[in-house]
């Protein structure tokens, strides 16, 4: 049977589009029209239609970190939990971040976060692996006593899964490491996207590393060098100059009001915005109450939660995000005055393009009918994974 949805407003590269919506409802995903005689009519009564949101980088929530293995069977009805939830926020997919850990513990988890689907829920899309190849210097809330130069290959960090297996989807490192080049062309020829973060590099340093293969900066001016008028560092990069003769990469922001000023997300944002992409950052106390938290296997350290903010206790040393996606998209409209389509391409087909997914994050004939429709104002009002309504507010 197709389902129509009709009357409905549709995100498509940053833009709104007045066009109908079919749906192959027996195998959930969008199909040309014209529409069969016996399809299901839905009027969406003008309502906003975005794809699924995508999240690149999310250390966990709802009180349960992705580091935190204790056995597989109770680790995977967490992970579950974790992607039923998730489409309360509009996101439909996402990519597990494990920080800096031990390699023991990185090569325990990571087979556990290997692309699958959940039924009526968020998809688990792969692994972030946010280090161990980071700079002490800007070490943020990672242990860098766990620290790894690019000397070390990756398959005795990440163990098997560092082979193109399709299990570890990205990796953020410092490009002013000694041997960086090597090790990017070594990930990218496994298949695997190389983000650069955690960094005082240099902007040469890291136009290096773009060259090498590179494509994102992760967390924009968090944990990494400020942008300064002669020496722009990592964040030059959003607009790498056309006389570097590279394609300037992906950058993603922490849009939570938290880790980034307003004005210098809406800078950037407006800067380059195909390939801008908003992210939590979140960890595991997203969706708990405020109050202060025990540490664990990464941050050693209490936690203290108030509201979207959280800082090791007693210091102003953030830890991560407790905003959802569909928050940071709110704020990117409020602070950037951009449209819904403009903030909601953040999300959803910016992502796409930089992790070359090709079966989700547009709204094109032939991919997942996952969904999220939302009012003017980017509030979600339902989410749908491969053509069926698993939320509605």
């Amino acid at each position: 049977m197709q389902i129509v949805l009709t009357h409905a407003r549709l995100c498509c590269q940053g833009q709104l589009i007045h066009e109908d919506l079919c749906i192959d409802a027996a195998t959930g995903l969008m199909v040309d029209g014209p529409r069969h005689a016996d399809a299901e009519i839905i009027d969406m009564k003008g309502a906003i239609i975005s794809p699924g949101f995508l999240e690149l980088q999310t250390n966990g929530l709802r009180g349960f970190h992705f580091t935190h293995l204790d056995d597989k069977d109770s680790y995977q009805k967490k992970l579950e939990d974790v992607c039923k939830y998730l489409p309360q926020t509009g996101c439909t997919g996402f990519y597990p971040t494990i920080p800096t850990i031990h390699s023991d513990q990185f090569k325990k988890i990571l087979p556990s976060l290997a692309p699958q689907d959940i039924a009526d829920g968020a998809s688990i899309l792969g692994a972030h692996c946010e280090g161990p190849y980071l700079h002490p210097s800007k070490k943020g809330a990672h242990n860098s006593a766990l620290f790894h130069s690019p000397q070390t290959p990756p398959e005795d960090i990440y163990g098997s899964t560092a082979k193109s297996n399709g299990i570890i989807k990205i990796v953020t490192l410092a490009p002013e490491l000694q041997g960086t080049s090597h090790l990017v062309s070594h990930l990218t020829s496994n298949s695997i996207r190389v983000s650069l973060g955690h960094s005082s590099a240099t902007y040469q340093q890291g136009l290096e590393a773009v060259k090498a293969g590179a494509t994102c900066l992760t967390h924009t001016l968090n944990a990494m060098a400020p942008l300064h008028h002669r020496d722009p560092g990592l964040a030059g990069l959003v607009t790498a100059s056309s006389a570097d003769a590279v394609e300037s990469p992906f950058f993603s922001l922490i849009a939570d009001g938290n880790h980034l000023h307003p004005s210098v997300a809406t800078m950037l944002f407006r800067s380059n915005p195909a390939k801008a992409i908003l992210i939590t950052d979140s960890i595991e106390l997203a969706g708990l109450p405020d109050g202060t938290y025990p540490g664990h296997a990464q941050i050693p350290f209490n936690q203290t939660k108030l509201g979207t903010k959280v800082v090791i206790e007693g210091t102003e040393t953030l830890i991560g995000g407790c905003a959802g996606l569909d928050e940071c998209v709110r704020n990117l409209m409020w602070w950037s005055e951009c449209g819904i389509a403009e903030a909601a391409r953040c999300v959803t087909e910016n992502v796409a393009g930089l992790m070359g997914i090709e079966d989700r994050g547009k709204l094109e004939v032939g991919r997942r009918a996952d969904l999220v429709v939302l009012d003017d104002g980017g509030v979600v009002r339902e989410t749908w994974v491969r053509g069926r309504r698993v939320w509605v507010k």
